[in-house]
């Protein structure tokens, strides 16, 4: 398929899981794709990494502790969940022969397929995955993606406990009892929260977070191959039983400070894939790549969040006043334009348009369409409350290239409500989000979401919902909850849709983040590669690549 200068649109993505059906394997693990170098048996494969790009995870690769992209582009290699997802977001069994519902999507008996085992030899069976499970449920264990687990019964936020709703029948099954039922459990399993972990982890979790020991299509290439700030290095692993066996020797993955040094490597053959375009180079890629250049819509989504905590900009009517002036100065148009050259477009929700149930006309989405006039009267409004002093700032990460578009969004707020906004340069992620995570952020800062599984409450729930892992907000609203409870419980997917579809309308009332736009996946690659393909999610499926 051609993809030098044309925008794809990813097809809607098939996330229904009908209910009366279990879901079951697709044929014989083989991968998702065949290349000149199909890797299942003992097929011949490319011989050399390839090189990608990444950033430096904040935490230690434990799957139950990373909610970043940095540490989630090596954990969905190093590890394989229950299902998978193919590049247009439909589910495909992974580690899972079967996943089958019954007490009205309340109960869900897992069967795993046989002979699965880690990296280190040691089986995976049952037990693998509930204990993984139970790890980040334990609220002194202080997992990140502890929230993912509140439906199964057992899960308490408030002290430590164990997920009673797990329970294994056999070896090679098990079965989840949830305390609410949920239709789209199943998408859920996809993430990296649910994956197994070998019972060497338990022994010394620090450790093993600095080197993992998995079971997915690569594997670390040796104990010592996560050179902090600099690189980490896998290969393939030949054991790997699931849809995306390896087709090339492994993946460099080198972590970049910056975007443009990144794309420089591109240019000069240093760096085979860099799945993110920095922006000073989006009016020049397709020259500079004009046979390996990739331009497609994708599910990251973009957004400024001002914590609930900051003065001026807590729960209450100044509050609000002020979130709605802020989103309706900003001039999202002009910035997707003129500073993304029109690879991004302008948030008509909390989601994106590649995720079934996306609906560009909710009711209040108004608030995200530029308007100086009515911005200026809600902030004078809100003066009338609490006069309002000092500079708005905006949080980012320089190695992230977002520079120049918060630079652009600190100026249209600026120049319409008259205040003076700043962006606020942290010199890494990691930096940004060990604020966030602490509540010491002194203003907005950016923030965003790249679905970690093609659903509505992937985006809502995660980052909005009453103490989430990535609320770093400080966002609660028991109507909100309540609603994506709602939702969950539907009878079919198309139900649930129109009760998220409210959720999102609780939200763009409240404003916890400012919606700005939706990434296109925008990347280059070096064209002596074949078979080179971005997801879903903006993540390019590595597996497939071949030298």
């Amino acid at each position: 398929m051609n993809r030098r200068t044309q925008r794809q649109l990813l097809a809607p993505l098939s996330v229904a899981v009908a209910t009366a059906l279990a879901l079951s394997a697709c044929g014989g693990g083989e991968p998702n794709g065949s290349g000149d170098n199909a890797s299942s048996g003992g097929s011949k494969v490319s011989g050399e990494l390839i090189s990608v790009n990444n950033t430096e995870p904040q935490n230690g690769l434990i799957p139950t502790n990373t909610s970043e992209v940095g540490g989630g582009k090596i954990l969905s290699q190093v590890f394989a969940g229950l299902v998978a997802f193919d590049a247009k977001g439909n589910v495909v069994m992974d580690q899972a022969e079967k996943i089958e519902p019954s007490d009205g999507n309340k109960t869900w008996t897992i069967t795993l397929k046989a002979g699965l085992k880690f990296t280190n030899g040691e089986a995976i069976t049952s037990k693998s995955f509930i204990d993984a499970w139970n790890y980040a449920a334990k609220k002194s264990n202080a997992q990140s993606s502890s929230n993912f687990f509140r439906n199964i019964v057992g899960f308490s936020d408030k002290k430590d406990s164990t997920l009673s709703g797990l329970k294994a029948v056999s070896d090679t099954e098990f079965t989840v009892k949830l305390n609410d039922a949920e239709v789209d459990f199943p998408l859920r399993l996809g993430y990296s929260a649910f994956v197994p972990m070998p019972s060497v982890a338990y022994k010394d979790m620090k450790a093993f977070g600095e080197s993992p020991i998995g079971n997915g299509p690569y594997k670390l290439e040796a104990p010592d191959a996560w050179k902090h700030n600099e690189r980490i290095r896998l290969v393939r692993n030949d054991d790997y039983v699931g849809p995306d066996k390896a087709q090339n020797a492994g993946l460099d993955m080198i972590f970049y400070s910056k975007q443009d040094a990144a794309y420089q490597d591109a240019l000069a053959g240093n760096l085979d894939v860099l799945d993110k375009v920095p922006g000073s180079s989006l009016s020049v890629y397709q020259d500079d790549f004009p046979d390996s250049a990739i331009n497609q819509t994708s599910s990251v989504f973009q957004s400024l969040t001002i914590p609930q905590y900051l003065e001026h900009f807590k729960p209450g009517k100044e509050g609000e006043l002020r979130r709605q002036a802020i989103s309706l100065a900003i001039d999202r148009a002009s910035i997707t334009d003129k500073i993304f050259n029109a690879t991004s477009t302008p948030a008509k929700d909390f989601s994106s348009p590649v995720i079934s149930g996306f609906n560009g006309n909710l009711k209040g989405n108004d608030v995200l369409s530029y308007n100086a006039d009515r911005a200026k009267e809600l902030w004078a409004q809100a003066d009338k409350i609490s006069k309002y002093s000092g500079t708005f700032t905006i949080g980012y990460n320089v190695d992230g290239d977002h520079e120049s578009w918060v630079t652009a969004v600190a100026n249209s707020i600026s120049s319409t409500l008259g205040i003076q906004a700043d962006g606020k340069p942290y010199p890494a992620f990691k930096q940004l989000l060990d604020d966030e995570a602490a509540n010491t952020s002194t203003g907005a800062f950016r923030s965003g979401w790249q679905g970690d599984y093609p659903a509505q409450v992937n985006f809502m729930a995660q980052q909005y919902q009453t103490g989430a892992g990535a609320n770093n907000g400080r966002y609660t609203n028991p109507a909100f909850d309540k609603q994506l409870a709602a939702a969950a419980a539907a009878k079919d997917q198309d139900a649930a849709n129109a009760e998220y579809s409210k959720a999102q309308e609780i939200l763009l009332a409240d404003l916890p983040s400012i919606p700005l736009w939706n990434q296109n996946s925008v990347g280059v690659y070096n064209p002596a590669l074949k078979n080179v393909e971005f997801a879903w999610n903006s993540v390019p499926l590595y597996f497939k690549i071949t030298k």
